[in-house]
């Protein structure tokens, strides 16, 4: 199993995917092809101590880097010879299982649909964060940033795609698929809502998946379903909330417990459990987000990741790589196809 890294994506590269690949191959034994200038790679070793390269890791050359602010649209013919580029052409040649970068979303999307390829079938690759929940279980939301305008049908997809994910990656037997939308009543919502919610419901109906119905944003969090389908501007305003609010109310928790000796007396005693609630909250934790609908597996990790979200998003692509979800989204799409075609 060989998982390509881009060394230069990400506002801590390229000590973070340096040192989070060297530690993947350390914990995971996974193979790791680190793509990017050679000479900072060299660098960041050296800073760290280390003179030679690590069993398991290799180096590719790359002179340039995708910014951040360059056109997604451009980036496959301007920045041909970027560590984002070449390390999609090495996963689409075969040279690797997977993909990892914490760059640009936009170029990282433009370059795997076209260097990498959609699944047979797929309209639009999208990205399906898996969120805790009070549940005690994860929701998966799609699309969380990829897609900013969406048409019915795309929706109707991902509840499709989410609801395989979650069955075979989060280990649901049924996984609950629901809409986003500002309230429970079927004629709430844009035109978009009001449109994707007819097609979700036909195929819930039909038994392609379990379609629960509208869920409000509130209500994600909670545990109300498996899979929450939304347009990428909306889930991405939904993702960034849930994050905002679990690092406020991470704050306010320790502001809490450093408000006097008898308080902090209780942050010893509850020591425990407020580790495990910080580790739950913790995008390091889960470290990347995968983009569904590709054929072979893109891990999206967050832009400031560090080491610790590096090694566990080639975690993450490792697991993927090793549980192969295309086949099996395929087949779904084809009876899906079959559907939309008789809708019409």
């Amino acid at each position: 199993m060989k998982i390509i890294v881009d060394a230069m994506g990400g506002d801590n590269a390229p000590q973070a995917p340096v040192m989070g690949a060297f530690q993947a191959a350390k914990d995971l034994g996974a193979e790791i092809l680190l793509v990017g200038r050679g000479e900072a790679i060299l660098e960041t070793m050296r800073s760290a101590g280390i003179q030679d390269l690590p069993e398991g890791i290799e180096v590719a050359n790359a002179d340039d880097v995708v910014d951040m602010h360059d056109d997604p649209a451009t980036v496959l013919h301007k920045r041909k010879n970027s560590s984002m580029i070449l390390g999609l052409k090495m996963l689409s040649d075969g040279q690797g299982d997977a993909f990892v970068s914490a760059g640009s979303t936009g170029a990282l999307l433009t370059g795997a649909t076209l260097l990498v390829k959609r699944v047979k079938g797929i309209r639009r690759a999208a990205l399906g964060p898996a969120m805790p929940n009070k549940a005690g279980g994860k929701t998966v939301i799609l699309d969380s940033g990829a897609n900013a305008e969406c048409t019915p049908e795309f929706l109707l997809q991902f509840g499709l795609v989410g609801a395989l994910y979650a069955k075979k990656f989060l280990g649901v037997p049924e996984p609950r698929v629901g809409l986003l939308n500002i309230g429970a009543e079927d004629s709430k919502g844009t035109s978009l809502q009001k449109e994707a919610y007819g097609l979700l419901k036909d195929a819930g109906e039909k038994g392609y998946f379990r379609f629960v119905g509208n869920v409000e944003a509130r209500d994600v969090p909670l545990g109300a379903v498996d899979v929450i389908v939304c347009d990428g501007f909306s889930g991405n305003v939904l993702l960034k909330t849930i994050e905002g609010t679990a690092m406020f109310m991470g704050s306010q928790v320790k502001k809490m417990f450093k408000k006097n000796p008898l308080t902090m007396l209780g942050a010893l005693l509850c020591r425990s459990g407020i580790r495990d609630l910080t580790k739950l909250l913790d995008y390091r934790e889960i470290g990347g987000t995968p983009l569904l609908g590709i054929r072979k597996p893109v891990i999206k990790a967050h832009g400031s990741s560090d080491a610790l979200a590096f090694r566990n998003a080639i975690r993450q692509a490792k697991v993927t790589a090793e549980n192969d979800l295309s086949a099996e989204l395929e087949q779904g799409l084809r009876t899906l196809a079959g559907k939309e075609e008789s809708h019409g």
